[in-house]
């Protein structure tokens, strides 16, 4: 399916080198001043163009976060649903150009599949594959996401809900003040390296969740699992919980219990896995050395999505 949520609908559409890729929104209320300003920043934080904390870093050390990121502007176009930056309260329809398509980069994958990709099971799912860029599997479509994300973090803001993500491990190393140089030591080698995301929320009344099926830490690991290269999640003391006592870590429940809000903060962990595809695996195209550097901001579009389902 290419659609999230009920009460807030985000359907996404889109190859990574086709036209455009975009989305509809339906269900957002009428009146919502639409922030662009934070939808900018957003997509500047993915795309690593943002000119603080790790992406400023990274450019010191000369890290290439993303070739085809710097180059794509992201311009948002809103088609319907938006008047003068203002929801009208009618399906929300808005698209990004893909302006830095190259699909000429990925001719040699028309008769080969990358390790690691999705290229092969979606050939045998469907029985045609888009091997521009991994089509429809790429990581370009989360831009759509980080625009929808956005308009959901404003309507929870205004019921007293933060949501902040940071990047807290790369590869073993878990110093903040080494990460850049870190992942640029892999990429001077032609390699990449996975990272660790913490997710906190703060705000959230009690009794957000629903007990069995709908429990607040499934909706937010079904959120979470679904942005590309995601490998694992985790809430609370997480799987460190296993090597602890009861007594020990029956405070630590990351603010949950029984799947329901309990009114404290809110934390889990992602893990996101290497670029498989990197030139000392003698790939060719364009590919990031991190990808977690730039899944920050779609990690809290994707809690927003998922918390403003319930609210």
């Amino acid at each position: 399916m290419n659609t999230f949520g009920s009460k807030w609908s985000f359907t996404s559409f889109g190859e990574s080198h086709g036209a455009a890729i975009g989305g509809v929104l339906d269900g957002v209320p009428a009146g919502i001043s639409i922030d662009m300003n934070l939808i900018r920043t957003e997509l500047d934080k993915r795309a690593g163009r943002t000119k603080h904390g790790l992406a400023q870093d990274l450019s010191k050390t000369q890290v290439r976060v993303s070739v085809r990121a710097k180059n794509e502007p992201d311009e948002v176009e809103w088609l319907s649903g938006v008047l003068n930056g203002v929801t009208l309260g009618t399906p929300i329809a808005f698209l990004i150009r893909n302006k830095d398509a190259r699909p000429e980069d990925y001719e040699y994958l028309k008769h080969t599949y990358r390790i690691g990709h999705a290229d092969k099971v979606y050939e045998q799912k469907y029985g045609i594959r888009d091997y521009r860029g991994g089509g429809r599997a790429s990581a370009r479509e989360t831009a759509a996401r980080v625009v929808a994300g956005c308009l959901a973090k404003q309507e929870l803001a205004t019921k007293g809900v933060r949501i902040n993500a940071r990047l807290i491990q790369v590869g073993a190393e878990t110093d903040p003040a080494k990460f850049a140089e870190t992942i640029a030591a892999y990429q001077r080698e032609g390699d990449s390296i996975g990272g660790i995301i913490e997710c906190r929320i703060n705000g959230l009344p009690v009794g957000t969740g629903e007990p069995i099926f709908n429990k607040l830490q499934a909706e937010l690991a079904f959120a979470v699992m679904s942005i590309n290269a995601c490998k694992g999640f985790e809430y609370g003391t997480g799987f460190e919980g296993v090597t602890q006592s009861g007594s020990a870590i029956n405070h630590l429940s990351g603010g949950i219990a029984g799947g329901i809000s309990d009114g404290s903060e809110i934390i889990f962990r992602c893990v996101f896995k290497p670029t498989p595809s990197t030139p000392k695996a003698g790939v060719t195209g364009r590919h990031d050395p991190c990808v977690a550097v730039r899944a920050v901001p779609v990690v809290e579009a994707m809690t927003a999505l998922a918390l403003v389902q319930f609210l």
